[in-house]
């Protein structure tokens, strides 16, 4: 194993030194000036590279041949069915480097249940080492392989024996595949260190079982669209990440969870929806500070009859709410996050974020409620089922085209949230405008503008203050009670 690495190391370093000779003649730039940063020796250009993050640097390869050049992988063969060999690769790939570092694993896999003249699988691995302790593998497979699998991973393995990474703090794993599991199985169990993480665009992967260590502290599930459970378990875990389908989720020893992003986007898994195993896995987020969750799964809970504010369930800690939509607000929907907002009494921002690239979730019927039916509700019962949102101090709205669409919740949160100072509206265009508390004496000097292009916004009087838009209007003097008042543009 040892020379064949030697060896592909020595064919990489004559081959980039061979390609950097024929590119030193198209350096001249379009404009007539030299190119001085890439006549620079290679070993000086790998130092440079070294200094970015690892995804900034891998953009170099992107410049010319020449930087290209830094990033030719080195080949290197295995099988899979070798431990030697396996604990060989864990060792490289756990090293510390002064430069990045790049090789493509050739993980060769013999179908035990078949004769080894038979189906045999050839799996290319690009790993891709920085020198901030970073490692990302990239799988990709020139057979079709078992379409589901399972991951577990934990914090011993007998594959990786006495090999550690004394020093690996952020591990990325994409597109790993059913013949990729004990490879990455193993450098899991090898990461003593490990304090992020991630796995992208993992087809076929349905299961994802994780015992973590005590340095782990963010993990990011993020594009597995046939994933059905997810078990974790780790003490000192900040921030879970997840984008995809909603599947059957256990935190467990999660008590330093901080963040959590629930981007569904993909909407429900074959298996039926559950209203107490989702209350359930919300309940296990009680602790959290800063949620980001897709609006149907809150519409879906309330049309399945959950009234929150029965429950025992409580975010008394949560500062931060993002609500995201495809298309806008109807009734339905501003019931149902008002349903939600019940819960959360320390809650200081809260996000609404439209995003038409989300999918349109539809709603199940419901033959059985949790509690009762209550999104049939007329507006003054919303208004008064509605706790006061003592704390709520900003409001942002992000991607709105209709202006009904604000209202609809506006006007709610104008009158439960008596310490609320800004809210912001941005639209597709990224034009924004701002309601922020402006003192009455102000107001009249602007009650005599004259009449131009109209906007509706929603307004509230606070005793002394006045809630009305600026950044480019002026104000048109509104009645004493909360209404729909009129804006001036310049």
């Amino acid at each position: 194993m040892d020379h064949k690495f030697v060896s592909n190391s020595f064919e990489l370093e004559n081959t980039s030194s061979n390609r950097l000779s024929r590119d030193k003649g198209r350096m001249e730039m379009e404009d007539g000036r030299h190119d001085f940063i890439s006549s620079l020796p290679q070993d000086i250009l790998k130092r440079i590279i070294s200094l970015l993050p690892l995804d900034e640097a891998v953009r170099t390869s992107t410049f010319s041949a020449v930087w290209r050049s830094l990033w030719v992988p080195v080949l290197v063969p295995c099988h899979e069915e070798a431990e030697g060999e396996l604990k060989e690769i864990i060792s490289m790939l756990s090293k510390s480097y002064d430069s990045h570092r790049i090789w493509k694993l050739y993980l060769s896999y013999q179908d035990s249940k078949k004769a080894a003249s038979e189906t045999k699988y050839d799996v290319f691995v690009l790993a891709t080492k920085g020198v901030e302790q970073e490692l990302i593998l990239e799988f990709s497979k020139r057979e079709k392989e078992a379409k589901d699998f399972h991951l577990k991973f934990k914090p011993t393995c007998p594959a990786s024996g006495a090999v550690s990474f004394s020093t690996l703090k952020m591990l990325r794993l994409r597109s790993v595949n059913n013949l990729g599991k004990d490879l990455t199985s193993a450098l899991f169990s090898s990461c003593k260190f490990l304090e992020s993480l991630e796995l992208e665009k993992c087809s076929g992967l349905q299961s994802l079982d994780i015992e973590a260590n005590d340095n782990l502290q963010s993990l990011k599930v993020l594009d597995c669209p046939d994933m059905v459970n997810i078990r974790v378990s780790a003490r000192h875990l900040r921030s879970f990440w997840y984008q995809g389908v909603l599947p059957q989720v256990q935190l467990k020893n999660t008590l330093d969870l901080v963040e959590v992003m629930l981007d569904l986007r993909d909407g429900f898994c074959s298996c039926e929806f559950d209203c107490e195993d989702v209350v359930s896995f919300l309940t296990s987020l009680k602790e959290i500070e800063i949620l980001t969750i897709s609006s149907w799964l809150l519409e879906w809970l309330c049309s399945g009859g959950v009234i929150f504010s029965r429950l025992e369930l409580r975010f008394n800690k949560l500062k931060e709410l993002s609500w995201m939509e495809h298309s806008g607000m109807n009734k339905t929907k501003r019931d149902s996050l008002a349903c939600f907002l019940n819960i959360c009494p320390a809650m200081e921002k809260l996000l609404i974020k439209v995003d038409p690239g989300l999918n349109s979730i539809s709603c199940p019927y419901f033959h059985q409620y949790l509690h009762e039916p209550h999104l049939w509700m007329d507006d003054a019962t919303v208004k008064s089922n509605t706790s006061r949102l003592e704390n709520l101090k900003i409001v942002e709205f992000w991607g709105y085209k209709s202006e009904e669409d604000q209202f609809l919740l506006l006007e709610l949160l104008l009158e439960k949230a008596n310490m609320l100072e800004s809210i912001t509206v941005t639209s597709p265009e990224n034009h924004s405008w701002e309601v922020a508390k402006i003192p009455q004496s102000q107001l009249k000097q602007t009650w005599n503008t004259s009449n131009q292009r109209k906007q509706n916004a929603v307004f509230s009087l606070f005793r002394a203050f006045f809630m009305a838009v600026f950044e480019e209007i002026h104000v048109v003097f509104c009645p004493e009670k909360a209404e729909i008042c009129n804006l001036s543009w310049f």
